[in-house]
């Protein structure tokens, strides 16, 4: 009973920390990357995609994004789509290619993205705390109902709070990869 519920909560922190990773892949760290484009959704006929399900989206070198979309018609559909995006980035249509310039980051634009980064860690530990606090109650309502011993309730508590460390730590590791990722000129 006390290992279902520290595999569960290791699985359900485990996704915590997967879903950490998805966020900072997000985010902007001054080199070209097609993670940046993957949220953006395009009008393909009627319907709302992901840009990479209508187009091929490539590094064409370190600051400059190529979205070669599948069909000629929706050149300027990506075209605005990544225009109204919430990246402030300004493609260029060139024929059947869209290039998506990254302009170089400013100290107080990296400083920014450095909180929404941090933001973004504090959001994933809370998320571990609270899977810690849902496994806690588990073995403390097993304990309640005589089944299990008081000794394998705290050990049990004992053993939750040593995951918990465990990937706090790892948010915290992720977290000064992408801050010192950021802050690189």
């Amino acid at each position: 009973m006390i290992d279902e519920i520290l595999k569960d909560a290791g699985q359900r922190m485990a996704r915590s920390i997967d879903a950490l990773k998805e966020e900072f892949r997000r985010v902007r760290t001054g080199r070209a990357h097609t993670g940046l484009l993957e949220h953006i959704t395009v009008d393909y006929y009627g319907s709302q995609v992901p840009i990479n399900q209508a187009a091929n989206v490539t590094v064409e070198d370190a600051r400059t994004l190529a979205v070669s979309p599948w069909e000629k018609p929706m050149v300027g559909a990506i075209e605005k789509a990544i225009l109204n995006s919430d990246l402030g980035l300004t493609p260029i249509s060139a024929g059947t290619v869209i290039r998506v310039p990254l302009p170089p980051m400013t100290e107080e634009r990296r400083k920014d993205l450095a909180k929404v980064v941090r933001n973004e860690a504090e959001s994933g530990r809370i998320s571990i705390r609270n899977i810690r606090r849902d496994a806690i109650s588990d073995a403390k309502d097993l304990q309640k109902e005589k089944l299990i011993t008081e000794d394998e309730e705290h050990k049990a508590q004992d053993d939750i709070q040593k995951l918990t460390d465990k990937y706090v730590a790892e948010v915290d590791a992720l977290l000064e990869e992408k801050e010192s990722e950021i802050m690189a000129f």
